[in-house]
């Protein structure tokens, strides 16, 4: 903490301290877990919509497509509601080739 005049500034480190503990504490781990969940599936939204883009099709054309409403890509591409089914079927409507890269394992083709 650091003050200046008579307020007080605190570091984001020191805020996520207080509110989910040091690291290395199971609680800072499950935040942690869970931001990192939340910027992948950000970033397979993306993707998703990425693809769609270059193949000039609407949400809703991607939706016909994949047999589910535009809502559903929708969220799909806002990283909500993303499962591993839902991004392979999103991917195979697309006719996009996806490969999951496990460490150790080496890749395999949805």
């Amino acid at each position: 903490m650091k003050k200046v005049g008579d307020m007080k500034l605190y570091s984001f480190e020191e805020l996520l301290e207080e509110d989910y503990g040091k690291i290395g504490t199971p609680e800072r781990d499950a935040f942690e877990r869970s931001v990192d969940e939340a910027v992948q599936a950000y970033r397979v939204g993306e993707a998703i919509k990425q693809a769609r883009e270059a193949q000039n099709l609407t949400q809703a054309e991607l939706g016909e497509k994949m047999g589910v409403q535009r809502s559903q890509v929708c969220r799909l591409e806002s990283g909500k509601s993303i499962t591993l089914a839902s991004m392979m079927r999103a991917f195979r409507a697309l006719g996009v080739q996806v490969a999951l890269e496990m460490k150790g394992i080496g890749k395999v083709a949805l």
